[in-house]
Parts: structure tokens; C-alpha cells; sequence
């Protein structure tokens, strides 16, 4: 029986985390000589307070909604994927494909294309390590952590050659087709009369498709039969191949479904911000999405309370290396801060809240 209601493992251990993370960015804040009140309040004007810097949050939100939910699935069946960065940089190259060489009459049709060659190309990479993972036993972190190099070097051969246009030097694709562009968060409020909102920020309408794939998500983890055996894979391996489940089925599916989701960050970067493809567009997303993951308890609800928190702090880091003194790299620290705590030391928070469920149990 559990010791600590579910209710407090997914609310007061990521809570009481992030509180802890928190105090400690303060004191470093401190130590440079900066206030970490005066921080905290630029950082929610910059961003919580300005169309503008909702649009660029909602845009790394998407990123992270995607990656997180990757992760999540591929958490339920036991694996850790943290090839996210690469399965993405092929469902860019995906994307690329789709939108420079099929003529698209209108951007409704373009992403459906865009997300479908997002989705195989991750769905492809992801698959390759699930292989060696399921028929010859080659651990599934160091063969993603592989794929991510070899994704990068594949994703440079065709931005340098094939993929770049005559004459130009810049290692990128020509620009996507007018009609495969992405509305704006921006077109979208100026047809509703809303000029001024989001002005000149990324969102887009892909973060409309993560919403969706959250709730899909939720669907197939708890309400399919596949998505039973996932879950059976991921609780006890021996006990899920007793009750007839196959690991090699499961190990390649979930790992798939993790990858297509991981693929599809690239409508949102490629798609719809630089409508292009360039090199080092995902930005460490794939890695971000381990620790959204983490956070979120691997529940896309969850996933998604935690990419927004991460899209807060991306923009808000951003706001404070433009107005303050506070360097880049601290910022970085700061979110490294928050991966830490509400990842890899969540069962340090976890143990003693343990106790004191425990404590009132008795009691009563």
C-alpha cells in the first residue's frame, strides 16, 4: 500500500521541488550582486505580462510538449529515451522534404503533410535503436545518446550538399513555399481585431497540435489495449511476457510512438518559426523534454503544466540576460537547478514527505 497519496506525489513533490530549486537560484542571484525579487518581477512582466512574451513562451511550450510527451511514452514501457534531440532533427529534415518538394495548395493540408514526414522520419530513428535494443540487447540510453550524433552529422551532410541552395552559404534549405507557412499567433489575434497582440512573436498553430497530442496520448496510455501493455511492460517485464505480452512488440512500439512525437517538435521550428530548415533548430529541446517528463510524472496533463513552466523560464531567462547583468550561463544554471530537483532528486523530497504521510496515519 502507498504510504503518500497520489495527490501529494504529483502535486506536493514537484511543488515542494521547484520551491527548493527556487531558493537556491535566489542565493545565486545574490552572490552576483542582483536581487532575485527585482529578477523574478522582470521575468513575469517579460514574459506574463506581454503578449509578446506569452507568444514566445507558448512557442517553447510546444517544443517541450512534444519532447515531454515522447519521453512519458517511452517512460511507461520502461525505456529511456534521450535521443529526443536527434528523432527531432530527422523529423525536420522530414518537414523539409514534405514542404519544398510536394506542391501544397493551402498551410491546412501543408501540416498535415509536414506532420506525417515529421512523424515517420522519428518514428524511423527511434526504431533503429529499438531494435538493437530488443533483439540484441544493446542498451537503449547509450544507442539514442549515439543516434543523436549520427543525426546531427546526417542532418549537416544535407544542409552543406543536397538541401542548399546554389550560391548560398548560409547551411540551410531555401525558404518553405508561401503556402505551406504557418498562421501566427500574431495573424491569428489581427483577424480577430487584436493588431497589437503577440507581435513579432514564433507561436504558432502547432501548438494547437500538441494540445492534441497530449490528449491522444492520454488515450492510448490508459484507455487502448496497446496502451495496457505498455504500462504492464513498463510495471514488471517477467510478469507482462507471463501474461503473453511480447517485450520485442512493446519495446518497438513505444519507442516508435516516442520518436514520432519527439519528430513532430519540428513543425513548430521548421514549419512554422523559420519556415526553413537550419542547422540546430531544436535547441536542446529533446534533452528539455526528459526533465519535462520527469516533472509532469510522465501524465500528459502533467507534461503540459511542465512545459509551460520550462517555455516561462526559456523566455524569462531571455528577459534577464537582456536587462540585467545576470550572464546566460547562470540562467542555464538556474534551469539546470530545476531539472535536478524535480527530476533526479525528487526522492529526496519524496522520503520525507513519506514519513510525515506515514506519521499522520498513525495518528489518525
Amino acid at each position: 500500500m502507498d504510504v503518500m497519496p497520489k495527490w501529494a506525489d504529483v502535486v506536493l513533490v514537484p511543488l515542494i521541488s521547484l520551491i527548493i530549486a527556487a531558493l537556491l537560484s535566489a542565493l545565486l542571484i545574490l552572490a552576483i550582486g542582483e536581487s532575485p525579487v527585482a529578477a523574478l518581477k522582470l521575468m513575469i512582466e517579460g514574459t506574463l505580462l506581454r503578449s509578446s512574451g506569452w507568444g514566445y513562451m507558448l512557442y517553447y511550450t510546444t517544443n517541450f510538449i512534444f519532447t515531454g510527451l515522447a519521453v512519458s511514452v517511452a517512460f511507461h514501457a520502461a525505456l529511456f529515451n534521450i535521443g529526443g534531440e536527434g528523432q527531432a532533427m530527422m523529423g525536420g529534415l522530414g518537414v523539409a522534404l514534405v514542404c519544398l518538394f510536394i506542391p501544397w495548395p493551402h498551410w491546412s493540408f501543408a501540416i498535415i503533410g509536414a506532420s506525417l514526414g515529421a512523424a515517420v522520419f522519428g518514428m524511423i530513428w527511434a526504431g533503429l535503436p529499438a531494435y538493437l535494443q530488443a533483439k540484441r540487447g544493446s542498451h537503449i540510453v547509450i544507442t539514442t545518446i549515439m543516434f543523436n550524433f549520427i543525426a546531427a552529422g546526417v542532418l549537416n551532410f544535407f544542409l552543406v550538399g543536397a538541401l542548399k541552395p546554389k550560391g548560398s552559404m548560409d547551411p540551410a534549405t531555401a525558404n518553405f513555399p508561401a503556402s505551406t507557412h504557418l498562421p501566427t499567433f500574431e495573424d491569428m489575434a489581427s483577424l480577430m481585431g487584436f493588431e497589437k497582440m503577440f507581435r513579432a512573436a514564433p507561436a504558432n498553430v502547432s501548438f494547437f497540435l500538441a494540445l492534441v497530442a497530449c490528449v491522444l496520448v492520454w488515450f492510448l496510455i490508459w484507455r487502448t489495449p496497446l496502451g495496457y501493455e505498455i504500462r504492464a511492460m513498463g510495471k514488471s517485464e517477467p510478469a507482462a511476457r507471463y501474461a503473453g505480452i511480447g517485450s520485442v512488440k512493446i519495446i518497438m512500439v513505444a519507442m516508435m510512438i516516442s520518436g514520432a512525437l519527439s519528430g513532430m517538435m519540428a513543425i513548430n521550428t521548421t514549419q512554422g518559426e523559420s519556415e526553413r530548415l537550419i542547422l540546430n533548430f531544436t535547441e536542446g529541446a529533446g534533452f528539455i523534454g526528459i526533465a519535462v517528463a520527469l516533472m509532469g510524472r510522465s501524465h500528459p496533463l502533467g507534461v503540459f503544466l511542465a512545459a509551460l513552466l520550462f517555455g516561462f523560464l526559456y523566455q524569462g531567462g531571455a528577459e534577464l540576460a537582456l536587462w540585467t547583468k545576470i550572464p546566460r550561463e547562470l540562467i542555464v544554471v538556474i534551469q539546470a537547478l530545476v531539472i535536478l530537483f524535480t527530476g533526479a532528486l525528487s526522492l529526496m523530497v519524496r522520503g520525507p514527505l513519506e514519513r510525515v504521510f506515514l506519521s499522520l496515519r498513525r495518528r489518525g
